[in-house]
């Protein structure tokens, strides 16, 4: 049972860290964009390279924090029978929601972007806009990116759920554990 925990925790980590690296994104986002708007309006200029850099960022940015969104339960969820379950039953359906839906999900995503990327890559592809940023296949590989991370804590909330049936949840530190609601 400790070395569910500590994959749990080491999972946990690398996405924390993943959040907490491309959330920085977004101030990288809005300076180009106003960036872009100034040259635009005031100097009446502008870069296309620009244009395609912060739409670029917000692609990686989201696609790399995806993992850190689910670890935080930040993606929506229809709880209609989550929200008012016991700790056990949120447990039972977290295992079914990750072997059934969440992993799969994942797999195909990697299956059917596998190609996509490495021809991307094959080719050095770059912006189909003139004048446009170079490396569009970086871009392009955070599909994989998503899909990896999101199944890594997919991986690591079966294992947390788990540690909830085996009555072992207290391995955990209190900030990957369930979230109790209290009633007010």
């Amino acid at each position: 049972m400790n070395a569910i925990a500590l994959t749990v925790r080491a999972i946990s980590a690398f996405n924390e860290l993943l959040g907490r690296l491309f959330s920085w994104f977004s101030l990288g986002i809005v300076l180009v964009c106003f960036s872009v708007v100034v040259l635009r309006y005031f100097f009446n200029t502008g870069f296309v390279w620009m244009q395609d850099l912060y739409v670029w960022m917000n692609g990686i940015m989201f696609t790399g924090i995806a993992g850190y969104v689910l670890m935080r339960e930040g993606h929506v969820r229809v709880d209609i029978f989550y929200r008012p379950a016991t700790l056990r039953r949120k447990a039972m359906i977290d295992l079914f929601g990750t072997f059934v839906f969440l992993l799969p999900f994942a797999f195909v995503v990697i299956y059917y972007s596998w190609n996509y990327v490495r021809s991307s890559w094959g080719i050095s592809e770059q912006s189909g806009n003139a004048g446009g940023m170079h490396g569009l296949y970086v871009l392009k590989s955070f599909i994989i990116v998503f899909a990896v991370v999101i199944a890594l804590q997919g991986i690591a909330a079966a294992l947390r759920a788990l540690l909830v049936l085996a009555d072992k949840e207290d391995l955990l530190p209190e900030n990957l554990r369930y979230k109790t609601e209290e009633l007010s």
